[in-house]
């Protein structure tokens, strides 16, 4: 075997070699520190509303809520709530959220096209649980504030109003006490 000859290395080398150092030891960043970017199904409350993103080391991430929008005739198509919740345990066997992640680490997730695959498979297969006889239409994640657009809820009518809770403690005593009256 012929010998190998190893040279020295000086301290205060070249730039190139810096830069490879630099390199090779961002290289070694341990998995606890580096996002696993682990894609899955997260229910909220029922199947295909949810979807878990671990986008930060130790398992954290994003708890991506996915809504519904049959406001059209014949059509389901998905309704975005950027403010997601903050994703705890996302490596782990019980993943849960709780509280609010930023919405610019929605943007980001989002940008990705395999969370954004992903995010499309869970909305299709939702639309298709809440009225299969709907044709699902494919809408794009907001990526910016600019893109977000504020949902106009509809008015309050008489009836979803809450009752006077002192007429309702009077009903209640004349229907208890019909033969009092005040």
């Amino acid at each position: 075997m012929p010998a190998v000859k190893l040279g020295r290395v000086r301290h205060g080398g070249s730039l190139a070699g810096t830069l490879v150092a630099a390199l090779l030891a961002s290289g070694c960043i341990p998995a606890h520190r580096a996002p696993s970017w682990a894609i899955y199904p997260l229910q909220r409350r029922t199947a295909h509303d949810g979807l878990a993103v671990v986008s930060q080391p130790n398992g954290y991430g994003l708890h991506i809520w996915i809504g519904t929008d049959t406001s059209e005739s014949g059509i389901c198509q998905p309704r975005w709530n950027p403010d997601p919740a903050r994703l705890f345990n996302g490596n782990g066997t019980a993943p849960f959220s709780s509280g609010l992640a930023s919405r610019e680490e929605f943007f980001a997730a989002v940008a990705r096209s395999d969370v954004r695959r992903a995010l499309r498979e869970q909305s299709e297969a939702l639309c298709q649980a809440r009225d299969p006889r709907r044709s699902f239409r494919w809408l794009e994640p907001p990526r910016s504030a600019d893109e977000v657009k504020a949902e106009a809820l509809p008015l309050l009518q008489e009836e979803d109003l809450l009752s006077d809770p002192e007429t309702v403690q009077r009903q209640e005593e004349q229907l208890l006490n019909p033969d009092r009256s005040d």
